[in-house]
């Protein structure tokens, strides 16, 4: 883990260099870095990204087939877990796909946390509304909080069925969480995680929108 924290923080300032060289006033150049550093990471993640939205999309599509094999097979669990893992094969679904990105996200906050723990230069330091980015910022926790909520919101199941009710509830504790936190945490780290809910939210649209294309020119 130090190794990525020691990683992080060279990355960070040499894309800060860069910035820097061309806006010189630090409240613009360390805010547009940590935008820049986002943007850059989820570039890096799009590939397994896609993978793991094309792959929710697809369990919320067959979410009727599962029901009916767990209704049939529901004195038999085995045979029911061998149908829908047969059901996932068929569709090329990774029933796991969905997890990977967010287990790789959260190693990356916490050395963004130690990054910003130790670059003294953005103390004091303003970006927009936000007056120091090394403080917590009240509007920003709240946007925390907003973006991982539609940004899983995009994600959820439809309908109301049991699974729908049972992700809304944890969509919103999570949600809440998140505020809860950031409203502790320096408003640089909060804003990497606001960045990338908006830039998840847009992948996510477009990722299901080529789903459905792709899925209308094969009906």
């Amino acid at each position: 883990m130090s190794k990525l924290n020691n990683a992080l923080v060279q990355f960070f300032v040499f894309i800060h260099q860069l910035i820097s060289n061309l806006i010189t006033n630090p409240n613009y150049s360390y805010g547009i870095a940590i935008i820049l550093v986002t943007l850059i990471i989820k570039l890096v993640l799009l590939p397994l990204n896609i993978k793991s939205i094309r792959s929710s999309v697809r369990m919320n599509e067959i979410q009727p087939e599962t029901k009916k094999i767990q209704e049939k097979y529901k004195n038999d669990p085995q045979k029911s877990q061998q149908e829908v893992m047969k059901l996932y094969k068929e569709r090329g679904i990774n029933p796991l796909g969905g997890c990977l990105p967010i287990l790789i996200q959260w190693p990356i906050l916490i050395a963004l946390y130690y990054v910003f723990n130790n670059i003294s230069g953005i103390n004091g330091v303003s970006f927009l509304w936000v007056k120091d980015l090394a403080k917590p910022d009240v509007v920003l926790a709240v946007l925390a909080g907003a973006t991982q909520y539609y940004a899983s919101l995009l994600m959820a199941p439809p309908g109301d069925s049991p699974q729908a009710k049972q992700t809304s509830t944890m969509n919103i504790s999570m949600s809440l969480f998140m505020i809860f936190i950031s409203w502790r945490l320096k408003s640089a780290l909060v804003l990497y995680w606001v960045i990338s809910n908006v830039i998840q939210m847009g992948q996510t649209i477009l990722t299901k929108k080529l789903e459905e294309r792709h899925k209308a020119l094969n009906a």
